[in-house]
């Protein structure tokens, strides 16, 4: 038979070497001998397969009796329209690169293995892809699936595929096309990372940790696994990542649902909140856009120590706004306002001067509080509670939870305050202690406290009198009164002054005997005496000496010596016995005059006229000439300035 010539357009299908190499993929055509032609995928360029040949069979082809133009018809039909042209690369090429690692494919589920899905698509052999990559989908033979192409071949001879990824591929170029930054999305919190949460929302995106509230949570941790919504802040499609924020949608959300409720919300209108959080002065309510406080004191007309004791973090409540302030969108809300106010009636139920029983709930330094009924608690101030008894404090007197009478004293409505009485609930034992201790009344009492200025003594239980530092003794110098007297001393004493409106007794030890100035002293001793004493104290401007006990008299630092005098130790020394003679006596002022000269030179023979020290001393007045034996002047002695 007569071998014909191949056209030039079928030229292409004749391979003209054993081998030959298609791109860079790797995949080579096999010998002649190889009965499945390529050594790579199975399947791969299956058209091709068909049109390839080592030899020609030109007599087949011409007892089929096919006309050039049938045969190309048919191969177009076939899908090999590139074959009929004589145009094979072109055909390979495409098939090649569809199958390239990285391409993603259409594949079906042909079987499982183990934990792992079998997947057939369309290579000379299959992908397992691990069931984890399936998430929640179920999974059945003969699903389509879209997986990407990872390698043709791993170490076990396999095609290496990955749904998630493919996924993820997908899913990020639906970002792409459907999102743009500003758009809210919804995800679910996949897992904890360093810095923040990684989200799924079609592909995982980034939300950092300071992104994720608006006061940041303490642990993140309890997002992981749950739904959430939130703003895309940035896509980066260079890195291919996306960053959210839950923060930024929420404080959007607020503002907005802030401007709807400051505009619609009007003083006096009840609200709907949730407890956001607690304090020690009160609790924040969210309405829905922006947080009102709910204050401790307007939670209850009765006592709240703590908001705790009210609301807790979460409760739904409902509250009354008290108060609104739109220029720093701050809302003041009420608790207690719903209901009737129990100050309303106050002054007609309870009276100034009524008498009532009430619960003392809570005690300060200054008083204790008295719950006369639910809502209405007066204050007993400390000063309020006995007559006589000097309170340090009020828990000396009651204690929490005890129930006592009290008197009501003073009501203040508008304050809501309301002052309560104890002591006024018995007789005010002031008011007899004039009857009972008249001026003149010699009483004995305990020393019950001591001061700079006198002892406090005991005339009864509750009634103490004071006996002053001055009225201890008519002669003798008191400084404190612990020189003579200690704390449960029994002090004989008389009532010198009763002050009932200041509830004070003054008592006196030397009224009890006669005041020695006015006779005994006088009388005793008289100006020009030289008597004996003993120096018992020494200044810078004289000497003390004790007459007898009780008494003393003043040696001016004058009346020395002679000759000058600059300090008195250089004459005499304390307890030293001595003669001086008396120059005055003065009765009203309570001082005796002394000179130790003047003794001396009577003593020393020196002639001195007696009645020059025994005249009487001048009239008191602006005129009066000097005669007081150098206690004239405070120049001269300076013991004007003090009293004995």
């Amino acid at each position: 038979m007569r071998r014909r010539s191949l056209p030039e357009r079928w030229r292409g299908i004749v391979l003209d070497s054993p081998r030959r190499r298609v791109g860079a993929t790797g995949i080579e055509f096999g010998p002649s001998s190889d009965p499945d032609v390529f050594s790579g995928p199975r399947g791969l360029g299956a058209r091709a397969k068909e049109a390839h040949a080592h030899m020609v069979d030109y007599n087949l082809i011409e007892d089929l009796k096919l006309a050039d133009g049938e045969v190309e018809r048919m191969l177009r039909e076939a899908g090999m329209a590139g074959v009929a042209t004589g145009d094979m690369d072109s055909l390979i090429s495409k098939e090649v690169s569809s199958y390239a690692p990285g391409a993603i494919l259409k594949g079906h589920v042909v079987g499982f293995s183990g934990d792992h899905v079998v997947v057939e698509v369309g290579l000379k052999s299959e992908g397992l892809i691990d069931r984890n990559e399936f998430e929640d989908t179920d999974v059945a033979v003969g699903d389509e699936v879209e997986v990407l192409l990872e390698s043709l071949e791993d170490e076990t001879g396999g095609v290496r595929l990955s749904k998630r990824k493919a996924d993820r591929i997908r899913g990020w170029e639906n970002i792409l096309l459907t999102r743009k930054e500003g758009d809210v999305i919804e995800g679910k919190c996949v897992r904890k990372i360093k810095g923040g949460l990684l989200v799924d929302i079609g592909v995982p995106v980034f939300l950092p940790a300071s992104q994720v509230d608006v006061r940041r949570p303490g642990d993140i941790g309890e997002f992981v696994g749950k739904p959430m919504r939130a703003m895309i802040l940035k896509i980066d499609e260079e890195r291919r990542n996306i960053v959210i924020s839950r923060r930024k949608l929420i404080e959007d959300e607020r503002d907005a649902a802030k401007r709807r409720l400051l505009e619609n919300v009007r003083e006096g209108d009840l609200v709907r909140g949730v407890i956001t959080n607690v304090a020690d002065f009160g609790a924040f309510v969210d309405l829905g856009g922006i947080d009102g406080l709910l204050h401790i004191t307007d939670m209850s007309w009765g006592r709240v120590n703590h908001p705790s004791e009210i609301v807790r973090i979460g409760d739904e409540i409902e509250v009354k706004i008290l108060n609104i302030d739109r220029e720093r969108e701050k809302i003041a809300l009420g608790l207690k306002q719903k209901e009737t106010s129990p100050w309303e009636q106050i002054e007609a139920k309870y009276p100034v001067g009524c008498r009532a029983k009430g619960t003392v709930v809570n005690l300060m330094s200054y008083g204790a509080f008295v719950r006369l009924e639910e809502g209405i608690e007066g204050l007993v101030h400390i000063s309020e509670m006995s007559w006589t008894r000097r309170v340090n404090h009020p828990s000396e007197l009651v204690s929490v939870g005890q129930e006592i009478d009290v008197v009501v004293l003073d009501i203040n409505k508008e304050k809501l305050e309301i002052s309560l009485g104890v002591k006024q609930t018995e007789v005010n034992p002031w008011e007899l202690v004039a009857e009972k201790y008249p001026q003149g009344t010699i009483i004995e009492g305990k020393v019950r406290n001591l001061a700079n200025y006198g002892a406090f003594i005991e005339i009864e239980p509750g009634i103490d009198g004071l006996l002053h530092v001055s009225d201890i003794s008519w002669t003798k110098k008191v400084a404190h009164p612990n020189e003579l007297y200690k704390k449960g001393d029994v002090v004989k004493c008389v009532v010198i002054d009763v002050d009932q409106e200041k509830q004070r007794v003054g008592l006196g030890v030397k009224q009890l005997t006669e005041d020695p100035w006015v006779e005994a002293i006088p009388s005793a001793y008289r100006p020009g005496m030289i008597v004996k004493g003993t120096i018992t104290k020494i200044t810078n401007f004289g000497v003390f000496v004790e007459l007898e006990e009780g008494l003393e008299g003043l040696l001016h630092i004058s009346e020395l010596s002679d000759a000058k005098v600059e300090n008195p130790q250089d004459v005499v020394k304390v307890g030293q016995e001595v003669e001086v003679k008396i120059l005055r006596v003065d009765t009203d002022d309570r001082k005796i005059g002394l000179s130790l000269k003047r003794a001396q030179w009577t003593g020393g023979g020196e002639q001195r006229s007696s009645e020059e020290f025994e005249r009487p001393a001048a009239p008191r007045g602006p005129r009066a000439a000097p005669a007081r034996g150098g206690l004239d002047s405070h120049g001269a002695m300076g013991s004007d300035k003090f009293s004995f």
